[in-house]
């Protein structure tokens, strides 16, 4: 072989080489799915794609048949969704296709749904996720304030609805104890027993938030009471902190500052629906009208929670230790609701192995329900609703019906308040107080005039007469 050729042949070699490379190298560089999980709720599905670095994503959904394609850049398959279960939620099949350097899954879907994708940074417990949620699409239900005007009119007294939330599920486990109890199971056991106590009670009726191992999200939970139609929101945990000592039960109501925040948003997302505020809607409001029913709303709620709070707290210093004596107060995302109280339960710490052992025996957990629910039945008493066997020949205007009252009384100040007049050809400051009934002089203050100079086309305001 001449010097030439050995040459070329050397430059080839060392180029195939450096491709190879550099393919291994991409390869190396790619991000992996390591696995697969979902969940079923009654109204959504949660699928959850293990991966080994982060991603971009995209997702689309398709119609005709309903499917939903999701694409993922630069990731290779190392997982199967073989093991996935289909018989429950809104996913029938999955595929999962290798394109190389990119993984594209195609979700044949039951019904239609709305979907939702988001990727979730490493914890303890977990490398990066990619979480796509579906939720189902449902007709709006009969909002709160139909179904009040609906008993008030009938002659049987309705049933006041607790709504219990049992926190976490699913692949949040919650607060975990020295010996490996979860919070989400022991929250789950706690709600199973008050709602069957709350059913045994007459006059009340228990739905359930989650009502097996599952994942909500907490703006979800607080949507489905509101759905529901509940008059009260009973949010189950355990707690937990780094030192095993910290011990006792403690009872949580939304704090002001906490209210103020979750105002700006309802306000600026438009969020609003029928079911806002017992079925006063915010979105054909003004501005001002609608921040005053909803701190109307938000204050007389806080109220609420915080005395059937002071109930339930009073109940479970009977059982055990609190550890705070009074009701505390924080921004906790599942309290945010505008119209219907609500309590978060913190019934113990997980992380004290005394009340680890506890919390796990089924006599403590039935404790726990029967002075929650003491606390809530003493309240309902105490402020009867109408309608209910609770309020007997008082009448207590709901909190839907306070609002409305307020909308009105506003409504008509405002009407009385905002009189306008559009200056025409011919008009004089004079001829339009006689015809609105009020002087010259209130006129020109109301409008900071300093002359009795109007101008064809300028709207001037009416002071009231």
């Amino acid at each position: 072989m001449n010097l030439k050729i050995r040459f070329v042949f050397q430059r080839f070699i060392i180029v195939v080489v450096t491709l190879f490379l550099c393919i291994q190298t991409a390869t190396a560089l790619s991000a992996k799915i390591n696995g697969f999980r979902m969940w079923a709720s009654p109204d959504s599905t949660r699928l959850v794609i293990d991966l080994s670095k982060s991603v971009n994503h995209r997702l689309n959904y398709l119609s005709n048949p309903e499917r939903l394609v999701l694409d993922i850049d630069k990731i290779k398959l190392k997982s199967s969704v073989a093991e996935l279960s289909y018989e429950k939620g809104a996913i029938a099949n999955i595929q999962a296709i290798d394109k190389g350097n990119k993984v594209r899954l195609v979700m044949e879907l039951k019904y239609k749904i709305k979907p939702q994708s988001f990727l979730l940074k490493p914890n303890k417990k977990y490398g990066y996720r990619l979480v796509i949620d579906l939720n189902e699409i449902k007709k709006t239900s009969q909002t709160s304030m139909a179904k009040i005007i609906k008993s008030v009119n009938s002659t049987r007294k309705r049933d006041i609805i607790v709504a219990i939330d049992a926190g976490h599920g699913g692949e949040d486990p919650g607060a975990i104890g020295p010996k490996g109890t979860q919070e989400k199971k022991i929250s789950l056991e706690i709600a199973r027993k008050l709602e069957r106590l709350v059913n045994n009670k007459p006059g009340m009726r228990a739905v359930m938030i989650r009502d097996g191992d599952y994942y909500i999200s907490l703006r979800g939970r607080t949507k489905k009471a509101r759905r529901l139609g509940a008059d009260i929101f009973i949010s189950i945990h355990a707690d937990a902190f780094k030192n095993p000592k910290a011990h006792g039960s403690s009872v949580f109501i939304l704090s002001s500052r906490g209210a103020s925040s979750e105002a700006a948003k309802w306000l600026a997302k438009k969020e609003n629906d029928a079911d806002l505020m017992g079925g006063v809607s915010l979105d054909d409001k003004g501005d001002m009208l609608a921040r005053v029913l909803l701190d109307l709303s938000q204050t007389a709620c806080i109220d609420a929670s915080n005395n059937a709070a002071s109930g339930v707290i009073s109940e479970l210093s009977k059982i055990g230790d609190t550890h705070k004596r009074k009701v505390e107060r924080a921004g906790f995302a599942v309290l945010k609701s505008p119209d219907i109280p609500s309590l978060l339960i913190e019934t113990g710490f997980i992380s004290n192995p005394k009340e680890e052992r506890l919390l796990k025996t089924s006599g403590y957990q039935n404790k726990i329900a029967h002075a929650i629910l003491q606390g809530v039945n003493g309240y309902f008493k105490q402020y009867p609703m109408l309608g209910t066997i609770y309020s007997k020949d008082v009448v207590v205007k709901p909190l839907s019906q306070s609002i409305v009252t307020a909308s009105n009384q506003y409504n008509h100040q405002m009407n009385q308040n905002n009189k306008r007049h559009r200056v025409a050809p011919g008009d004089t400051l004079s001829a339009i107080s006689r015809r609105y009934a009020v002087s010259v002089a209130s006129l020109k203050q109301y409008n900071s005039m300093k002359n009795n100079r109007l101008y064809v086309g300028k709207t001037i305001r009416i002071p009231r007469s």
